[in-house]
């Protein structure tokens, strides 16, 4: 069962006109701290960093240090994959189960469900809802517009969709 309502992409333009989040990567000198899933979850991202593009929004595949089945990024500063991360608080929040968290909002790219969450900072992270597996999308300031998240979200949808079946995540904290 999807605990949020669920908002049409036009929704998702507006949202994301503001900054969207930055994450440290490999390219940046950075490095990205790799999720521990479960051992239900573990296969299912191990089979989505195979699935993964080689491009994202254009931007070349450069996985961050240390290297991981668990994380991806793309481009410099970068576009930042995380799968087998534990459940966001604020997707079994009450306030945005029923819409009325404006920093947490739900919505879907092409078959795939997104927590949308805008951060202190005022940037934005997503987080798939309604699948097996969380996998967690962080995108540098400079992907600020529309056009430029929903790409980044849709060309991610076919491998998130071919490899992370829809269903319940592990409720583990």
């Amino acid at each position: 069962m999807n605990i949020f309502r669920h908002r049409p992409l036009g929704l998702l333009a507006p949202a994301l006109l503001l900054a969207v989040a930055g994450c440290s990567a490999a390219g940046d000198g950075r490095t990205v701290t790799a999720p521990t899933p479960d051992a239900r979850t573990a296969p299912l991202c191990r089979d989505l960093d195979k699935a993964l593009p080689r491009t994202v929004d254009g931007r070349d595949r450069r996985d961050p240090e240390p290297r991981s089945a668990y994380t991806a990024a793309w481009g410099s500063p970068a576009i930042i994959l995380r799968c087998g991360i534990v459940r966001p608080p604020k997707m079994v929040d009450p306030e945005v189960a029923q819409g009325n968290d404006p920093n947490a909002i739900g919505g879907g790219v092409d078959g795939v469900d997104w927590l949308m969450e805008k951060e202190d900072d005022g940037t934005w992270r997503f987080t798939t809802s309604g699948r097996l597996a969380y996998v967690q999308v962080t995108l540098p300031k400079e992907l600020s517009g529309p056009d430029d998240s929903a790409q980044v979200m849709s060309d991610l949808a076919a491998a998130v969709k071919k490899t992370v079946p829809t269903g319940l995540a592990s409720m583990r904290h």
